[in-house]
């Protein structure tokens, strides 16, 4: 659930990007605090049914023989690999298809606000609307380059036996490290949190200034 509304509150995003660099003047109407309200809770509802897909997928299948998850956390992978019966390939295959599809109609959609935003700003004239442009997508793009980076590794990578070790490194960096940097990689934006890291970092060099 976690994962599908991470990826779709990413597309949103992209989105705000998109009226706020191409369409400047309608932001405050395409982006009101009301339509943000719908399409965060758009979100919320598309992340937590495709969850719910997932997962009631998942409790159609019986499992058998191990019950060792070479993983980090209940993840949808190493449950299909201790599944065991008819119809594994065919549940294995759907919940494949979903998962790829969120990931990739997400990934499409943010990739096609970015052709739009980066067509928008070669119009520009100016190197300093440039940078101010930049700087505005900065942070989503990285948020956006990591997420689908480590998601790609571990949806699309092709299956090998021989690589549990690397599956539960990835997995744990996917699980823990994407969502610990995507609050710290948004806040660098903010002017209050940058002069505070400043004035924390000049006055451990220069503690008889401060």
């Amino acid at each position: 659930m976690f994962g599908f509304t991470h990826s779709f509150l990413l597309t949103v995003m992209g989105y705000d990007r998109y009226v706020a660099i191409c369409h400047p003047l309608h932001y405050n109407m395409l982006m009101s605090p009301r339509g943000c309200d719908c399409l965060v809770a758009w979100s919320w509802v598309g992340g937590s049914v495709m969850g719910l897909v997932v997962t009631s997928a998942i409790f159609q299948l019986t499992f058998c023989g191990s019950n060792v998850i070479h993983y980090f956390g209940c993840h949808v992978l190493p449950f299909l690999k201790l599944a065991c019966g008819d119809n594994v390939s065919t549940v294995a295959m759907g919940v494949d298809l979903v998962c790829i599809t969120a990931l990739l109609g997400c990934c499409l959609l943010i990739l096609l606000s970015y052709a739009f935003i980066v067509a928008t700003i070669l119009r520009i004239p100016s190197a300093e609307g440039w940078n101010k442009a930049f700087s505005t997508c900065a942070s989503h793009l990285t948020v956006v380059v990591v997420h689908y980076s480590f998601a790609s590794v571990i949806y699309l990578k092709p299956k090998i036996p021989q690589s549990l070790e690397g599956d539960t490194l990835m997995g744990i960096t996917y699980t823990v490290l994407t969502p610990f940097l995507s609050p710290i990689i948004f806040s660098l934006r903010n002017k209050e949190l940058k002069n505070a890291m400043k004035k924390t970092f000049l006055s451990k060099l220069y503690p008889e200034k401060m």
